[in-house]
Parts: C-alpha cells; sequence; structure tokens
C-alpha cells in the first residue's frame, strides 16, 4: 500500500466503476489548482467531470488496474477524509456521519462506536471520525 491517494482514468468498465470516487464528486480538493495536477489532466484530455477520472485513497490505490492512466497526488488529512467518506457504501457513510457527530454527543457514545463496528468501519477509521484513542477502540472491537 502506498500512502499516496491517485488520480486514475479508467475505462469505465464495471470492475474499475467502483474504484475511489468520481473526482467531481469532492472537486474543491487543493491538489487541482497544482500546475502538475492540470498539466496532468490536459495532457489526457480529460476535465474534472470527466466520468472515467477517479480519486482513489491510499488503500485502494493497489487494485489500479496495470494499463490506467495514474498520477499521485497530496490531500490533507480533511480531504481525505472527504474522500474515504464518499468511496464508503451508502449504510457505512450514514454511520460515519454519525461518527463526526459523536463528540457532541452526552449519551449513546459506546453504543454507537459497537454499532459501527460491528458494521464493518474498520477501528482505525472510528478512531479517526471520533477522535478516540484506537486502543480504546480496538478494546471494543474484542468484546
Amino acid at each position: 500500500m502506498t500512502d499516496d491517494a491517485y488520480l486514475v482514468l479508467l475505462d469505465g468498465t464495471a470492475s474499475t466503476s467502483t474504484l475511489g470516487v468520481p473526482l467531481a464528486a469532492v472537486a474543491d480538493i487543493a491538489c487541482l489548482e497544482t500546475p502538475a495536477v492540470r498539466a496532468w489532466l490536459d495532457a489526457q484530455g480529460v476535465t474534472v467531470s470527466s466520468p472515467g477520472l477517479r480519486l482513489l485513497p491510499p488503500e485502494e490505490t493497489s487494485a489500479i488496474p496495470e494499463e490506467a492512466e495514474r498520477l499521485p497526488v497530496p490531500l490533507g488529512d480533511e480531504e481525505l477524509s472527504r474522500v474515504r467518506h464518499h468511496a464508503a457504501p451508502e449504510d457505512v457513510a450514514r454511520l460515519e456521519e454519525e461518527l463526526l457527530a459523536y463528540r457532541s454527543l452526552v449519551e449513546g457514545q459506546e453504543a454507537l462506536l459497537v454499532r459501527a463496528l460491528a458494521a464493518g468501519v474498520p477501528a482505525h477509521r472510528v478512531a479517526e471520525l471520533t477522535g478516540e484513542d484506537l486502543a480504546a477502540v480496538t478494546a471494543l472491537a474484542r468484546r
């Protein structure tokens, strides 16, 4: 796994259409204004709204097809969190929204953590979204 997110130009087949997120869904990321990204988009003949243009978080980059055009891009923590949120299945995305609101909860915090872990949200993602210590979240996952 790499630490870089990637802009990828995919051919649009069903097997690749689920990778990452369409760039248009998170088009307000800072790296889009860099000369390197602008030049790459121009060289590919695509725009931010092109259907085959996807943004993949680091954990998905191993699934990039060998022949796909790609460019590593730097993402800030908030940008990467948004990309992961958009890439998550709808039910997980709803839970992630609840996890983001977690810090303002007075009651039900542990129940929300347990529910998110049971739904398949990885412990590191739960910790990232809630601000909880990863060890505490992992301990809940083992219960």
